[in-house]
């Protein structure tokens, strides 16, 4: 049976050009720092998109799975495996299916900004955990959720009820805002915190990385966030 349309599959071509291959964005370099050394290791990188990350990982010697709701974000991403090969095994497969995965184990699982565009974030989190090995890693990075918006570029974190009001929104900003097109779910930090520790995922490290570069008249604040927990 043919798998519904993913929210990505028709905002592709966008997500490329917002990140293109690169990995030197504030929040994904910060997730890279939060993991660490991968070599010889076994990686899940899910939602991998494009699989730009899960590209960057194998390139720093570890064995990589990218695995994505998304067909026309995979096409890409098998797309670059094919032009530069670097032994990553892409699956178009749900995370927070039956199964997922079942029978495979990692040492780290890494989530670039897919949180928030994962409905079900409990049973995806209790995924996560199952698919861990014994004191393995997850790492994840994400839009902060107290970010408050950059008026005409960016939309802020939460729906317009506020940081408290968490649910699936889309928003109102500009054609370019990704929260515009595919919508995102947003969640207080006590939620995600609380979601961890209910998977059995214990939080080790956080990251508030800086915007790289200035915005005048923005009054500075956090705009990404990036942890590292342990099972």
């Amino acid at each position: 049976m043919d798998r519904p349309a993913a929210r990505y599959d028709g905002v592709a071509d966008l997500y490329d050009a917002m990140f293109g291959d690169s990995v030197e964005d504030p929040a994904t370099a910060a997730l890279l720092d939060l993991v660490g050394e991968v070599a010889g290791g076994r990686v899940l990188d899910v939602p991998c998109g494009s699989g730009r990350v899960a590209r960057e990982l194998a390139r720093r010697g570890a064995s990589v799975t990218g695995a994505d709701v998304s067909a026309a974000l995979l096409e890409r991403a098998l797309a670059a495996e094919a032009t530069n090969p670097r032994g990553v095994e892409y699956l178009h497969a749900d995370a927070t299916s039956a199964g997922f995965l079942q029978g495979r184990a990692f040492d780290v699982v890494v989530c670039s900004y897919g949180l928030s565009d994962i409905d079900d974030l409990g049973t995806f989190l209790t995924t996560v955990a199952r698919l861990l090995r014994p004191s393995g890693t997850f790492a994840f990075s994400i839009l902060h959720p107290c970010f408050p918006g950059i008026p005409g570029l960016a939309s802020p974190s939460w729906p317009p009820g506020g940081y408290h009001d968490e649910r699936w929104w889309q928003a109102d900003g500009p054609a370019s805002d990704l929260r515009r097109q595919v919508g995102s779910n947003h969640r207080t930090l006590s939620t995600y915190v609380n979601r961890l520790l209910s998977a059995g995922l214990t939080l080790e490290a956080l990251a508030e990385p800086h915007l790289d570069r200035d915005l005048p008249g923005i009054v500075p604040t956090p705009m990404f966030l990036a942890a590292r927990c342990r099972k």
